[in-house]
């Protein structure tokens, strides 16, 4: 399930100032803290992600921004959309836009998929080393890590032992890496990803369809939280 924000700023300001953890900040804000005390603490899967804020330009008086947050969770979508409909403004970071527009929706399932965001994966977690195409270039291990990531989320999300027998995808276009800025708590990283043109599966059969619902919904790789790994079906 999905939600659809629309947001008109109401300063002129640089896309540069606004940063996902903002973004992840401002959902938070959304739940009650006691029902989700538990997602702030949490250190495993959160099931939900977030789209990158489109369009990418700067943020001008008059010019409505949007962004799309997703889960397989529908009581977590109702919690934002029934929370963020009763404001007026809301806060990224230090600036404020006004909510132009809420929408709740459900997409059709798609055996073809674009990145809305980076996909991310850690090649070394313990040493918070994420995965690099142009350092380390083995697509091999990015599909194997991205399989096992899904299906681990999955599992954990229904309590399941489900097991995809196949590839996760048979064909990919790749589109670029990026290195992404972020910060929190006035501490500034960066996080590699990567962005897909096409992402595709060319049979998903009739007991695999709840598993790519899933991860349409969750995200794909790691960090989806903090809005990485956000995918679109293509109509």
């Amino acid at each position: 399930m999905r939600c659809l924000v629309t947001l008109s700023p109401l300063e002129n300001f640089s896309s540069d100032i606004v940063y996902k953890h903002d973004v992840q900040g401002l959902i938070y804000s959304l739940l009650d803290k006691r029902e989700y005390k538990w997602l702030h603490e949490s250190k495993h899967f959160k099931f939900f992600c977030f789209s990158d804020i489109f369009p990418s330009d700067d943020f001008i008086i008059g010019k409505e921004k949007h962004f799309i947050i997703s889960s397989p969770s529908k009581k977590f979508i109702n919690d934002v959309y029934y929370s963020i409909r009763r404001k007026n403004v809301v806060r990224l970071g230090n600036c404020y836009l006004k909510i132009v527009k809420v929408k709740k929706f459900r997409i059709k399932l798609k055996n073809r998929f674009i990145t809305g965001s980076p996909v991310v994966l850690y090649k070394d977690n313990r040493k918070n080393i994420y995965f690099s195409f142009k350092r380390d270039g083995d697509i091999d291990f990015f599909l194997k890590r991205l399989k096992e990531n899904a299906v681990k989320k999955f599992n954990a999300f229904y309590d399941d032992e489900y097991n995809l027998e196949e590839e996760l995808f048979d064909k990919l276009q790749f589109n670029k890496e990026v290195a992404v800025k972020n910060r929190k708590i006035d501490k500034e990283f960066i996080v590699i990803g990567s962005l897909w043109r096409v992402l595709e599966k060319f049979n998903i059969n009739s007991w695999d369809k709840k598993f790519y619902r899933f991860i349409m919904d969750a995200g794909l790789g790691e960090k989806n939280s903090f809005g990485f790994g956000f995918i679109n079906p293509i109509l």
